[in-house]
């Protein structure tokens, strides 16, 4: 009875204590002001004008920044000022116990904003300026302050008008070598006829044309020298000088048959104010490569070697690449023009190498040219090997105590030539707690070995690009799996690829040799007993040799110039079989037709095809929210003698990453559903085709841990299914036919929460059904008549928990 009474009576008086402490904190905060004081409870930004009301909604987001609207009031929680309540307890009314002393901390306390009015005034010029810059020459703003019992509320009413849109831009450039250059990107003007002005975008591009005439071998070339000059007003409606009446006449009738107000701009790149009467053009002279340079070694050190070569001059104390391979990766080459787009190119590839820990390039001018740079190349070395151990213990609902061991080594330049080899070693066990004591349930050890080079490794020449950053790739991994008295998996995997960037957004990854073996073992007990008596767990356990081609290709345009929105796409395409089934048949007239691979391996080889295309598109809607959108499609297709994809190679539905309303394997294929007891322990529906749809709204909360952590919130819609390509006897209904694709989706909305570290993000979603795809009375699949908040055993079930690591797409 003891252990009862006294646990609640404290938590009801914990309960009550925080009851009356938010009932106060909603009590007059205004006692302690001095006279003539007023506390700043709220602030309101009313926005009328000729614009949309989206861009209603983004002005309103903009003026109310800290920036902008100078004073913030007071912050509230629950729709009290508590945090101001709680600093007038420590400051005015000295609170202070061992209760008061835990409750007051320093991030709990809010000091009471005084409104100041000179603070409003201070804000609508700058609230003006802004919508000037925007665009919206002739907006208008004031404000009304409102006070009541000690307490200060202000609204600002902004009026924009109409803002201007660009009608005509025009190039003044006495420098006609600049003028080429202007002229052959105009295409890529970040302004253009019919867009809305805002001085951002005219300052972006300034940065544009300067890194383009940098670019083109103007090393000297001063962003000061680009002006812009803005021309509100069309001279053109001036038909009579005489009678300058007219034409105020004649723009007032021609603005009022716009839709908008339209400006002319003038851009205007000046020669330089010296002596020269044009930009100058430079080239680049030597080429210097210091590749084991110390962060306070002095570059004309006496005592450095000095290996002159085709391109560059390396001056060393010791060899850390050799010079072939250095003078290969340095893209900078004598008598061609100084172009920044090298400079960046140059730096990226060094890094990309992975031997230096910094690069630095500094350009100088020699004392005895002209109109000549000389490049220094300053290389820091990083460590070449790097050594790891990951120690990690979990628990899982079928089993007590896992832990697990990963090794992990790295050499970062073999031999000299930056060569990679990369060595990872693992191991772990479960461990399950019986009346008896610990039982070993299952144990796993595996590795993977891997080599890349910085280099297409062929056996002739390819042209690349200098961006490109090419890596080619070879791993070698093997698996041992056991589960004590039900099985054992051993898997090997080898593969020989490349991987390079095409352009800035587009990324290649091509792998023209993937072979994958799994050998499968399973104890008479575990096999007669339960494998065979469910088809899905039978094929879960088939052995599979895959060996084939893998090529995929990425598309990704999120940078400084997408930030509004951005896309991703990517495309990837398997094979398998071809080259194996080349090989068996070799094996096979070799022998008489007494063996081949397939005999040997006991295995057969997985003809198959398969096709997946993924795209996402993110608008950020202000600064706080962003909406993101996914659309998947998949298809796998066995050919030859395979009549099935292998199991490792099958979609799958549901859990965290695809349609959150459904737990990981439980939806589909098509209309089927399995309501077994088995499929309840052991859930893993698989199909030959998959099709998704997602739109997920995400926006900030609020800050917490001193700002440290952001936590976000979001609300999402998933939608799809997979599908067998082939009928299915055993799942009705799972194969897909088009006229019952509306029937077959699956839809599943839900909310959820993210703990954003910056390093990584914790996600917490649930998810539950709006539409099924299987029957349950309602012939349309529509689950919301069906919705049962109230029954306990209906939430279990149709409510479902996904938490992971990192967003979903």
């Amino acid at each position: 009875m003891l252990k009862c009474s006294v646990p609640k009576y404290l938590l009801l008086k914990r309960w009550l204590l925080i009851a009356v402490m938010f009932t106060l904190a909603g009590c007059s905060n205004t006692r302690y002001l001095q006279q003539g004081q007023t506390l700043y409870t709220s602030s309101k930004v009313d926005v009328s004008g000729e614009i949309l009301t989206s861009e209603k909604q983004d002005i309103r987001s903009a003026l109310s920044s800290k920036s902008l609207m100078t004073q913030q009031p007071n912050t509230k929680l629950l729709n009290t000022r508590i945090k101001v309540w709680l600093y007038n307890q420590k400051y005015n009314e000295k609170k202070s116990n061992w209760f008061w002393n835990l409750v007051l901390a320093k991030r709990n306390l809010e000091e009471p904003v005084i409104y100041d009015s000179t603070k409003s005034v201070e804000s609508v010029s700058r609230m003006t300026t802004y919508l000037h810059n925007q665009g919206f020459f002739y907006a208008t703003v004031d404000y009304t302050e409102r006070t009541k019992r000690r307490k200060t509320s202000v609204t600002y009413h902004v009026n924009t008008g109409r803002n201007f849109v660009i009608d005509k831009i025009t190039y003044d450039i006495p420098d006609t070598a600049l003028q080429t250059i202007v002229n052959k990107n105009e295409k890529l003007s970040l302004i253009q006829k019919g867009m809305t002005y805002k001085s951002a975008t005219l300052g972006n591009e300034r940065e544009r044309l300067t890194r383009l005439i940098r670019d083109a071998g103007y090393y000297k070339f001063n962003r000061d020298a680009i002006e812009f000059t803005l021309d509100t007003l069309n001279k053109a409606l001036f038909k009579n000088s005489l009678n300058p009446f007219e034409g105020f006449v004649n723009i007032f009738n021609e603005n009022k048959k716009r839709e908008k107000l339209t400006m002319d701009i003038l851009v205007h790149i000046k020669n330089p104010e010296d002596t020269t009467t044009t930009w100058q053009l430079y080239h680049i002279g030597k080429v210097y490569a210091y590749p084991d340079f110390s962060l306070n070694a002095n570059i004309n050190d006496s005592t450095l070697k000095e290996d002159p070569r085709k391109h560059i001059i390396i001056r060393y104390h010791q060899e850390i690449l050799r010079p072939r391979i250095l003078s290969r990766s340095i893209l900078l080459r004598p008598g061609e023009p100084y172009s920044l787009q090298q400079y960046n190119n140059t730096i990226n590839r060094l890094y990309d190498i992975g031997v230096w820990q910094f690069v630095t390039l500094n350009y100088k001018e020699p004392k005895d040219t002209t109109k000549t740079l000389d490049a220094y190349l300053l290389l820091t070395p990083r460590r070449k090997q790097e050594f790891g151990v990951t120690f990690e213990v979990s628990n899982s609902s079928d089993y007590t105590l896992g832990s697990g061991l990963t090794f992990n080594y790295r050499h970062l330049n073999l031999r000299r030539t930056a060569t990679q080899f990369g060595l990872v070693l693992n191991t772990g066990i479960e461990l399950l707690k019986q009346e008896t004591g610990w039982e070993l349930q299952s144990k796993q050890f595996g590795g993977e070995a891997s080599l890349t080079w910085p280099r297409f490794a062929l056996p002739f020449n390819i042209q690349h690009s200098n961006r490109s950053n090419v890596k080619t790739r070879l791993t070698l991994g093997a698996n041992y799996l056991s589960r004590i008295n039900k099985f054992d998996i051993n898997s090997i995997n080898v593969s020989y690829g490349y991987d390079w960037n095409e352009t800035a957004y587009k990324r290649w990854i091509v792998k023209p040799f993937t072979l994958n073996y799994v050998g499968v073992s399973l104890n008479p007990t575990f096999r007669d007993s339960i494998v065979n008596t469910n088809p899905y767990l039978k094929r879960s356990f088939e052995p599979a040799l895959i060996g084939g081609e893998n090529i995929s290709f990425i598309y990704s345009n999120q940078d400084i110039l997408h930030q509004k929105h951005y896309t991703y796409f990517r495309a990837n395409l398997e094979e398998s079989g071809l080259w194996l089934s080349g090989i068996n048949s070799i094996m096979n007239n070799i022998s008489g037709h007494k063996t081949n691979l397939e005999t040997i391996t006991k295995v057969n080889i997985s003809n198959f095809v398969k096709l997946e295309l993924d795209y996402r598109h993110y608008w950020k809607l202000g600064i706080h929210s962003m909406l993101a959108t996914r659309a998947y499609a998949g298809v796998g297709i066995p050919y030859s003698h395979s009549q099935v994809l292998p199991y490792i190679r099958q979609f799958t539905s549901g859990g965290p990453n695809s349609i959150r309303a459904w737990r990981l394997r439980t939806l589909g294929p098509g209309s089927y559903k399995d309501s077994s007891a088995t499929a309840q322990a052991f859930p893993d529906q698989t199909g030959d085709m998959k099709l998704e749809g997602n739109i997920e709204y995400r926006f900030d909360l609020l800050r917490m841990f001193g700002g440290s952590v952001n936590l976000k919130g979001a609300t999402f819609v998933d939608m799809g299914n997979i599908w067998m390509i082939k009928r299915d006897t055993s799942r009705p209904g799972s194969e897909f036919q088009f006229g019952s694709l509306y029937h077959d989706l699956a839809i599943g909305t839900g909310a959820g929460l993210r703990l954003d570290f910056s390093f990584f993000l914790v996600r917490l979603d649930w998810g539950i059904p709006l539409k099924v795809p299987y029957y349950t009375g309602n012939k349309n699949g529509w689950y919301l008549s069906q919705w049962d908040f109230s029954n306990s055993a209906w939430r279990r079930e149709n409510i479902i928990w996904n938490i992971a690591i990192g967003y979903p797409f």
